[in-house]
C-alpha cells in the first residue's frame, strides 16, 4: 500500500537503534526524507548506513542529546521544516521508588514529558499552515499497565499522554495529527537491560529470565521492532488523516483488558 508520504520531511527522535531506528527504516522505505538522531556518534553513523541501504528518500543525520535544548535546536535546524515527528528519548532507569530524588524525577519528565512537549510546540504551527502534519509519539505499554520497577518512566509517560489528549483535537482540523505508539516487550536493548536489572536484583539468571518473558505474552515471543515501525509508518500516512489522539498498544496481546 502507497503511503502516499513521498518527499515529506521527517525527524526521528533516538534512532540509532531500538525502535526509533526500526521507524526511521520504516518511514524511509516509503521515500520520506529522514534526519535521524542519537547521542552517540558511532551507532548513529552505523544507523544511518543501515536505513540508507534501504531508502528511496534522503537519509541524514544530527549528533545530539535530544533531551537538551541545545539539541534540539540543532535537530530542527537539520532541514527548513518537518512534516512528520516522531518523538522519541532513552527512558529514565529502572529502581525502587524509595530511590528516587527530586533531580530523578526532573531527568525523567525533562526526557520524556518536556522535551516531546516542546518539539510538538516549535513544529505544529508550520504543520498547521501547510496543511500536514504527523506526530507520533513513542511512549509506553507501562501507560496502560504500569510496572513497578519503571516508577520514573510510568510517571513522565502519563503526563505526555494527558498533553496529546488535549492538543490533538485542538490540532485536528488542520490535516495534523498527533497519536501516541505504546510498545509493550519488544526485544531490544531497554527490554534487555530491565531483564538484567531484575536478575541481578533477585540473583537470577538472565538467559532463563529472557525465556521466561515470553511465556506471558500470548503471542509467546518478543516483539520485532520492524513491526513497531510499520505501525509507526502507517500513523504517518495519508491513510491515516482520521486518527488522532489514538494510544496505540502493540504488545502481543499481553494487556488483559478490553479498554
Amino acid at each position: 500500500m502507497d503511503l502516499k508520504i513521498k518527499g515529506k520531511n521527517a525527524l526521528v527522535c533516538a534512532s540509532s537503534k531500538g525502535l526509533g531506528k526500526a521507524c526511521a527504516m520504516s518511514l524511509a522505505r516509503e521515500g520520506v526524507n529522514v534526519v535521524m538522531n542519537g547521542r552517540t556518534q558511532e551507532t548513529l553513523d552505523g544507523a544511518v548506513q543501515e536505513v540508507k541501504s534501504q531508502a528511496s528518500g534522503t537519509v541524514s543525520s544530527v549528533c545530539c542529546d535530544i533531551t537538551t535544548e541545545s539539541g534540539r535546536q540543532q535537530a530542527l535546524a537539520a532541514t527548513d521544516y518537518y512534516d512528520i515527528v516522531v518523538n522519541n528519548a532513552a527512558g529514565p532507569p529502572p529502581g525502587d521508588f524509595h530511590d528516587w530524588d527530586r533531580d530523578a524525577w526532573i531527568d525523567a519528565l525533562d526526557a520524556n514529558m518536556l522535551t516531546p512537549i516542546e518539539i510538538i510546540r516549535t513544529t505544529v504551527d508550520g504543520m498547521i499552515e501547510r496543511g500536514f502534519g504527523r506526530i507520533v509519539n513513542i511512549t509506553s505499554g507501562a501507560v496502560k499497565a504500569p510496572i513497578s520497577f519503571l516508577g520514573l518512566s510510568n510517571g513522565a509517560r502519563a503526563g505526555l499522554t494527558g498533553f496529546v489528549a488535549g492538543v490533538a483535537r485542538q490540532v485536528a482540523a488542520h490535516g495534523v495529527t498527533i497519536n501516541n505508539l505504546l510498545p509493550g516487550r519488544f526485544d531490544t536493548d531497554r527490554l534487555r537491560g530491565g531483564i538484567q536489572f531484575n536478575a541481578d536484583k533477585s540473583e537470577g539468571d538472565f538467559h532463563k529470565m529472557f525465556e521466561a518473558g515470553k511465556n506471558v505474552i500470548p503471542a509467546r515471543r518478543y516483539g520485532d521492532p520492524a513491526e513497531f515501525g510499520e505501525a509507526c509508518a502507517y500513523l504517518c500516512s495519508a491513510q491515516a488523516a482520521y486518527v488522532t489522539g489514538q494510544n496505540f498498544l502493540i504488545d502481543g496481546g499481553a494487556y488483559p483488558g478490553t479498554l
